[in-house]
């Protein structure tokens, strides 16, 4: 793997990092984990403990999720060149300490969309900042691999803990046992942020140094994200299919559990299937992230988009676990086509000295996703039936891969990051 040592000898690349970046790789995964906490169980949760009848108001949570991470990651990424990584990292953590408490013991349904305000300032911080700090360290060679390893911690965990979280909800309730998992892998996560954790901003300075155009330090952050939502055809390709996978996985997230659960599957069945959509995507990023680095990002993220929806469509056309199984993974693998390569994109186009920025931007779009998911499938939900929710975002995640396949340029292999 390549190593670059830049004037004032700071090491770029994946072996020169190694430490570093598997220690972040680790507390991506608790990152995931916190989230993985609610993948299972807070459905249910709306359904059986707080007698929600509506889809909309059930998916209400999802939609505070959604819209707190999005404006944080946007901040996050500002912040993070104003005041460091670490710091950003650790104030992450630091938000998410009420969060397994009112998840357990929260008395009405409002204190749990606060405490999913909080995770969404928790996710947005922490999973944005890992993001940023591997691609600091790694350079401009093994992009797609260190997003590939990013995101598969994040969500094999996310798996898992659906998978835990669903075991431990079948056989000693709802609340408040589950999210006593969560309260450990916050712990943990803070420890390792706070003591071992170190800042990396100065690998990206470094590495715009190797690139040393003065146009790049003076866009401003309205450039910066005029030019990721609208005017680069890359960037703006792979906002929108941010945007667009995030809503299908809320839709996994809020919809899928409701409608296994309507056709008569237990807790422990729905907690399988909840895992097996996150842990494929996420097992299979390490792969797809190096494979990008090899034959380029578009038509995987074509491809990727185009799985999504056909899988999507397979969840709505089925009845019984075999085919929902099926479902989720086909949904797993063009989520994992998709989803490291999008943020190599990012880091091929944007330069080192507003790349943290782009990646905010860009995930602002992604995780506003969320929000829309939320909405649009609750809508429809109520509307007409869990079915027609499901059969409509398949047909957007289809027209997405269709704007990418038709809009964005190949970034990778590029010859030097875009300066303004």
């Amino acid at each position: 793997m390549t190593t670059t040592t830049t004037p004032n000898g700071i090491r770029l690349g994946l072996r020169a990092n190694l430490a570093q970046f598997t220690l972040l790789v680790a507390v991506n995964a608790l990152v995931g984990g916190m989230l993985g906490q609610e993948r299972t169980v807070l459905p249910l949760l709306a359904d059986d403990v707080f007698h929600l009848s509506a889809y909309t108001a059930a998916l209400t949570y999802i939609l505070a999720f959604g819209t707190t991470k999005a404006i944080t990651n946007f901040f996050a990424g500002t912040f993070s060149d104003r005041y460091g990584r670490k710091p950003v990292l650790v104030a992450g953590w630091l938000i998410a300490l009420p969060i397994p408490a009112m998840l357990a013991w929260g008395p009405t349904w409002g204190w749990i969309i606060a405490a999913n305000v909080l995770l969404g300032m928790n996710q947005g911080l922490t999973w944005s900042t890992t993001v940023i700090m591997k691609i600091d360290l790694v350079g401009p060679e093994r992009r797609g691999l260190a997003m590939g390893f990013n995101e598969a911690a994040g969500y094999v965990a996310v798996a898992a803990t659906a998978v835990a979280t669903g075991a431990i909800a079948e056989h000693a309730g709802l609340r408040p046992e589950p999210f006593l998992l969560g309260a450990a892998y916050l712990v943990l996560a803070l420890g390792l942020s706070t003591i071992f954790v170190r800042e990396t901003r100065d690998h990206a300075r470094a590495e715009a140094a190797l690139h040393p155009v003065q146009t790049a330090t003076e866009m401003t952050t309205a450039q910066i994200a005029r030019r990721t939502s609208f005017t680069d055809k890359a960037l703006s390709a792979a906002s929108q299919a941010g945007l667009v996978n995030n809503l299908n996985d809320a839709l996994a997230w809020g919809i899928f559990p409701l409608l296994f659960a309507a056709h008569g599957l237990s807790i422990a069945q729905i907690g399988v299937l909840a895992a097996l959509y996150p842990a494929v995507w996420g097992a299979g990023q390490m792969l797809t992230g190096w494979w990008s680095d090899h034959i380029g990002r578009k038509h995987l993220i074509t491809a990727g988009m185009l799985l999504q929806a056909a899988a999507i469509a397979l969840v709505a056309a089925a009845t019984t676990f075999p085919v929902w199984a099926t479902a989720q993974i086909l949904l797993g693998i063009g989520t994992a086509l998709v989803y490291p390569t999008l943020l190599a994109v990012i880091g091929d186009v944007a330069h080192p000295a507003w790349r943290a920025r782009a990646v905010g931007v860009y995930r602002l779009w992604r995780d506003g996703g969320f929000a829309v998911g939320a909405l649009l499938a609750g809508i429809l939900a109520d509307a007409y039936s869990l079915t027609t929710a499901i059969w409509a975002v398949a047909a957007l995640t289809a027209a997405s891969g269709l704007v990418v396949a038709v809009r964005m340029y190949e970034t990778h292999p590029r010859p030097a990051p875009a300066d303004n």
